[in-house]
C-alpha cells in the first residue's frame, strides 16, 4: 500500500498565512503538486467546507482540517509545522500543528484505517511532543508511520472497550470491590475519519479513570462494527458522541441518553461519562425514543441482519425522507381547495396540460388583482389567487414524492453513491406511469447498482472520477434503462388496475377497506406497516375527488384513535394504570386530535399484548365508518386541524368517537382481568412504562 505522507508533504516551522483558510489552501497545494489530488483548489474547498461544519482545532495547539474529496486520488497526509499558530477554533488558542487529511471521496477501507489510526493518536500526549521536536521532515514521516502501521492496535475495529483485569489478583480485587458501571457510547462524525474515533478514545481514557466499563461503537468510515446486543442491553446508559445520525439508533430505545457533537466528546470526556452515570440515576432523564421493537432488537441475536430487517431498513428510510414532500405538498393543495375553490385542480380546458391554477398564475400578476377564470367552483379575488399559487407550489412539492422515496431507499442501500441513480429512476417512473410502485422497485436495483459499480477497483488515475461520473452515469444507465424498458409498463398497468378497483368501491368492498387500513394503522404505531398504509393514502391527494380522498380520511382517523382510545381509558379507570401511565394518558389526548398514532406507545411497549389488538380493535371500526360514509380529506396530516380540508367532517368525527369509545373499552375491560391494580404494580414497571415516555421521534409530520 502507498505510504500516506512522504517529506514532500511536511512544512516544519513556517508561515503559512493568518488564517485557517491560507493553511488549508497551502496544505492543499503540497498534495496536488505531489500528484496525489487532481486540483488543489477543489480539495481545498471540500476541506474548508467541512471545516465549516464544525471547527476542527482541538486542545492542545492541534489542528486536524480533513475530508473525503473526489479531487484526491490518493490517501493522504500533508502536515505544517506552524510559527506563528493560525486559530482552527479551538477553545485553548491557534494550532502549531495542522494535519490535513485528505481521502478520496470512494477511498478503500484500508486507507481509512490508517488515517483513522492517525487522528487516534493525536489524542496521546508523548506523540504530539514528538511531532514538536521533530527536527526534519523525515523525522515526522518516520513518526506518522510508526502510529499508523497496521497493528491490531490501531484501531481498525470499530468498536473499543476499557480493557478487563488481565490478572488473578486484580480479579479477585474487582470481585471483593463493587461493581462497575456499565455504559456504551457511539461516536460519528461526517466525514468519519477523525473525529469519530478521537471522541471514542477520549471517552475510553475517560471511563477508565473514572472506573467505569465502557464500550465505544466507532460508526467511521473505515467501517463500523455494531455493539453486542447483549452489551446494550446490560448498559445502564448510553453516550452520543455524534455530529450526524446514528444508525440503527432503535437498538438503544429506552436507554438513558447524553448526546453531544464529537468536539465536546474530545474537549470534556471526563464530564460526559459523569452525566451518562447522574442520567441512569434519574428516573426523569431523557431516554432514547423508540418502541418496544427497538428494545427486542436489542436482545436478539448478535450477527449480520436478516434479509427481512434489511429490506425494511431500506424502505423505511425512503418513506422517512419521502415524508416531509407529502406534508409540504399535501398541505399547501389543501389550502389551495380552500382558497381557491374544489375546481382549482381540473384540467383547462382553454389551455392543453394546464389545469386552472397553474393557468391562473401564469397569466395572471399578484399586483394585478386578478380575478377567476368565471368557472364554477373556482373562487374569485385575491383568495382564489392565492389558492392557485398553492396548488401549483403543492403540486411542485408533489411531483418529488416518488424521486424522494426512490431516491433514498438507494441512500440506504448504497450511501451516498446511490442518490442520483435512485432519483432519477424515481422520476423515471413517475413519466412512465409506474407511481410510487416504480419508486419502490426502482429504488433497490439502482441501490444494488451504486452499490455494485462502487465496489470495483479502479486504477488510481480514474479512481477519482468514481463517485461524481462513473456511479451516477452507469447505475443511473442500468436502473432507469430497466424501468424504461422492462418494469415500467407492466408496473404501470398494475398501478392502473389498482386505481380502477379502488374507484369501483362502494357498500361492502368500501367498509372492508376500511377495516384493513384501520387495522393497519394501529398494528405497529408509526412503524412500517403503518406507514405502508400511510404510503399507501398520501399517493392520491392530488386528485380532486374519489376513492384516493376517502383512503386519506379512513387511514387519518384511524391512526388518530390508539392515543385517544388510551386517554379516554385512563381518564375512565386511573386505578388500572401506573402514576406514569396516567400522566401519559393526559398527553395522548393533544397527540391523538393531531394524527400522532406514537402517543399511544408507551402504553404498547409497557403491555403489547391487551393493548395492540384493542387499538386494532377500535381502528377498524373506525375506517369501516369512514370509508362507508365516503368522507374525503386532502390533507395527509394535522387532525382536527385540518377539518377545512375534508368533505364529510361529521361523519369523520362520529367515526373516530365510535372507534375510541370502542377502543378504549376494549382495553379497559381486557386490563380488568389477570393484571393487578396500579397501586400493587411494582416500582419497575412504573421505570418501564416511563421509560418510553418519550416525544415522538418525528421530522414533520408525526407518521416517522
Amino acid at each position: 500500500m502507498t505510504a500516506l505522507i512522504s517529506p514532500e508533504l511536511v512544512v516544519l516551522d513556517a508561515d503559512l498565512g493568518s488564517d485557517k483558510a491560507a493553511v488549508v489552501r497551502r496544505l492543499a497545494g503540497l498534495v496536488a503538486d505531489a500528484g496525489r489530488a487532481t486540483g488543489a483548489d477543489a480539495l481545498a474547498g471540500d476541506a474548508l467546507a467541512r471545516e465549516a461544519q464544525a471547527a476542527t482545532g482541538l486542545p492542545g495547539g492541534i489542528a486536524i482540517p480533513h475530508c473525503r474529496s473526489a479531487a484526491v486520488t490518493q490517501a493522504s497526509l500533508a502536515f505544517a509545522r506552524l510559527a506563528p499558530g493560525v486559530d482552527f477554533g479551538a477553545a485553548d488558542g491557534p494550532a502549531d500543528l495542522v494535519f490535513l487529511i485528505a481521502a478520496p471521496a470512494a477511498g478503500d477501507a484500508d486507507h481509512l484505517t490508517l488515517l483513522s489510526a492517525l487522528a487516534r493518536a493525536l489524542v496521546r500526549p508523548d506523540f504530539v511532543v514528538s511531532l514538536r521536536a521533530a527536527a526534519s521532515p523525515q523525522d515526522v514521516v518516520a513518526l506518522v508511520e510508526e502510529v499508523v502501521s497496521p497493528t491490531p492496535a490501531t484501531g481498525a475495529s470499530a468498536a473499543t472497550s476499557v480493557p478487563a483485569p488481565a490478572t488473578a489478583p486484580a480479579a479477585a480485587a474487582d470481585a471483593a470491590a463493587p461493581a462497575r458501571r456499565r455504559i456504551v457510547a457511539v461516536s460519528a462524525c461526517p466525514t468519519g475519519i477523525a473525529h469519530t474515533y478521537m471522541a471514542a478514545d477520549k471517552l475510553t481514557a475517560a471511563a477508565q479513570a473514572e472506573g467505569v466499563d465502557l464500550v465505544v461503537e466507532t460508526q467511521g468510515s473505515s467501517g463500523a462494527t455494531p455493539l453486542d446486543p447483549a452489551v446494550i442491553r446490560d448498559a445502564e446508559a448510553v453516550i452520543f458522541a455524534v455530529d450526524v445520525g446514528v444508525r440503527d439508533q432503535e437498538r438503544f430505545a429506552g436507554k438513558p441518553v447524553v448526546q453531544s457533537g464529537t468536539k465536546r466528546a474530545i474537549n470534556e470526556p471526563e464530564v460526559m461519562i459523569r452525566e451518562a452515570l447522574a442520567a441512569a440515576d434519574d428516573p426523569d432523564s431523557r431516554r432514547v425514543p423508540g418502541s418496544a421493537g427497538g428494545a427486542a432488537a436489542a436482545a436478539a441475536p448478535a450477527g449480520r441482519p436478516g434479509t427481512a430487517t434489511e429490506v425494511r431498513r431500506w424502505l423505511l428510510t425512503g418513506v422517512s425522507y419521502m415524508i416531509p414532500f407529502v406534508a409540504a405538498g399535501g398541505l399547501l393543495i389543501a389550502l389551495g381547495f380552500l382558497f381557491g375553490g374544489y375546481q382549482i385542480v381540473s384540467a383547462n380546458p382553454d389551455v392543453e396540460g394546464q389545469n386552472y391554477a397553474l393557468s391562473w398564475v401564469l397569466s395572471n400578476s399578484f399586483f394585478d388583482l386578478p380575478s377567476a377564470p368565471g368557472v364554477e367552483g373556482l373562487n374569485d379575488g385575491f383568495l382564489g389567487y392565492l389558492g392557485a399559487v398553492c396548488t401549483v407550489l403543492g403540486q411542485a412539492a408533489f411531483g418529488f414524492l416518488v424521486p424522494a422515496l426512490a431516491g433514498y431507499i438507494a441512500f440506504a442501500i448504497a450511501d451516498r453513491p446511490g442518490i442520483v441513480p435512485g432519483f432519477v429512476v424515481g422520476a423515471v417512473s413517475v413519466s412512465v406511469g409506474a407511481g410510487f410502485i416504480g419508486g419502490l422497485v426502482g429504488g433497490i436495483i439502482a441501490g444494488f447498482a451504486a452499490r455494485w459499480i462502487a465496489s470495483w477497483k479502479l486504477p488510481a488515475g480514474v479512481r477519482g472520477l468514481q463517485p461524481v461520473v462513473i456511479i451516477p452515469l452507469l447505475a443511473t444507465l442500468i436502473s432507469s434503462g430497466i424501468m424504461a424498458v422492462l418494469l415500467g409498463r407492466p408496473l404501470a398497468a398494475a398501478l392502473t388496475g389498482l386505481g380502477n378497483w379502488l374507484n369501483g368501491l362502494t357498500g361492502t368492498s368500501a367498509v372492508l377497506l376500511g377495516i384493513i387500513l384501520g387495522l393497519m394503522m394501529c398494528f405497529d404505531l408509526g412503524g412500517p406497516v403503518n406507514k405502508a398504509a400511510y404510503v399507501f393514502a398520501t399517493t392520491g391527494l392530488a386528485a380532486g375527488s374519489g376513492a384516493p380522498l376517502v383512503i386519506m380520511a379512513t387511514v387519518m382517523a384511524a391512526g388518530m384513535v390508539p392515543p385517544l382510545a388510551m386517554a379516554l381509558s385512563t381518564a375512565v379507570r386511573p386505578r388500572l394504570y401506573t402514576p406514569a401511565e396516567r400522566d401519559n394518558g393526559k398527553a395522548a389526548w393533544l397527540l391523538g386530535a393531531s394524527f400522532i398514532s406514537e402517543g399511544a406507545i408507551p402504553f404498547a411497549a409497557a403491555d403489547p399484548f391487551r393493548v395492540i389488538p384493542s387499538m386494532m380493535l377500535g381502528g377498524a371500526t373506525t375506517g369501516a365508518i369512514v370509508a362507508a360514509s365516503g368522507v374525503e380529506l386532502r390533507a395527509p396530516h394535522g387532525g382536527i386541524f385540518v377539518f377545512f380540508a375534508m368533505n364529510g367532517v361529521l361523519m369523520f368525527v362520529v367515526a373516530l368517537v365510535v372507534g375510541t369509545i370502542v377502543g378504549a373499552a376494549a382495553v379497559t375491560i381486557a386490563k380488568s382481568f389477570g393484571r393487578p391494580k396500579a397501586d400493587a404494580v411494582p416500582e419497575d414497571a412504573v421505570d418501564l412504562a416511563h421509560a418510553h415516555t418519550v416525544a415522538p421521534a418525528v421530522s414533520a409530520p408525526a407518521r416517522v
